[in-house]
């Protein structure tokens, strides 16, 4: 009795309060909701009062380890940041958070890992996430669906043009996760064979000819835009733009705009992961300030090392 009373006492002077202390097991742990052959649901409710914003007012980021295909949520606490994988549910990474250890020490500590900065839909997941009350607690409710395999399965359907890869699957793919990597591949088809087997595709996603051809309506552009203006990681905006896609939907002022972005984030890459190496041949090309900063404060992290 005398531990138990003791463990009670160091838990509230903590910080940690009665009502989580009840609540341990079912908050701040992520929870199997089911589990079928191609789709993995999830849910996970997150205590809000002690996290703090990771960068830029961000209370959460989204990783992704493509070695384990692990889809996983970063929150920063008072002391650490902490990395839940959905894809493996129980398993945590703890990062030190300090003067020390900021925002781009954690970014190196878990690309050494494998993961990177992601956006939920460019790896077949889709993610809810909302405020709510759990038993009186204050909490983010997270809330996936993992489609990564079924997402994997059609790519290589219409890649191929084999529709028998996907015509004994019931399971229904969200638009969301197919339909730009479906017109990319309905471009490219030139035969009548091909088109046919990307028809029973379509016919099986449930898309029409109005949704797979027509271009996106104003609103829908405006909303990608304002997505790669202000959400989109540096590989997702790069990769976008590098597509064929950009140019047609936007305008050439938000293509531009969009253009400024990823060069400004592309820096900001640089300075936090890029080698010494590599800040050395980029501030060969334009002298920035900011990177002959970054090389001397290198030098002398390696000089007090050795």
């Amino acid at each position: 009795m005398r531990n138990v009373m003791v463990f009670f006492f160091v838990f509230v002077l903590s910080g940690c309060s009665f009502q989580s202390l009840l609540l341990l097991g079912e908050i701040d742990k992520v929870h199997v909701v089911r589990h079928t052959t191609y789709l993995k649901s999830y849910r996970a409710y997150f205590q809000r009062a002690d996290l703090k914003p990771i960068r830029q007012g961000r209370k959460y980021l989204y990783f992704y380890n493509r070695k384990h295909h692990d889809f996983a949520l970063l929150l920063h606490t008072r002391t650490h940041y902490l990395l839940y994988s959905f894809s493996h549910p129980g398993n945590v990474i703890k990062i030190r958070s300090d003067r020390k250890h900021g925002y781009a020490f954690m970014i190196r500590s878990l690309k050494h890992r494998g993961y990177h900065i992601t956006m939920p839909h460019t790896v077949g997941v889709i993610v809810n996430i909302s405020l709510k009350r759990y038993k009186k607690v204050k909490t983010y409710c997270v809330e996936v669906k993992d489609y990564q395999r079924l997402q994997s399965l059609y790519q290589k359907a219409i890649r191929t043009y084999r529709a028998d890869i996907i015509k004994s699957i019931r399971t229904k793919l969200p638009k969301s996760l197919i339909l730009t990597y479906y017109r990319t591949y309905k471009a490219k088809a030139k035969t009548e064979e091909q088109q046919e087997a990307l028809n029973v595709i379509a016919s099986k996603l449930g898309l029409d000819d109005h949704t797979s051809t027509a271009k996106m309506a104003p609103e829908e552009t405006e909303t990608l835009y304002r997505h790669y203006l202000t959400r989109a990681d540096y590989h997702t905006l790069h990769h976008y733009l590098m597509g064929t896609t950009a140019k047609e939907r936007l305008s050439p002022q938000q293509y531009a705009t969009l253009k400024q972005r990823d060069k400004k984030l592309e820096e900001e890459k640089l300075l936090q992961e890029g080698s010494l190496e590599a800040l050395i041949t980029a501030y060969k090309k334009n002298n920035n300030p900011r990177y002959k900063t970054k090389i001397m404060q290198r030098i002398k992290e390696l000089q007090q090392k050795n």
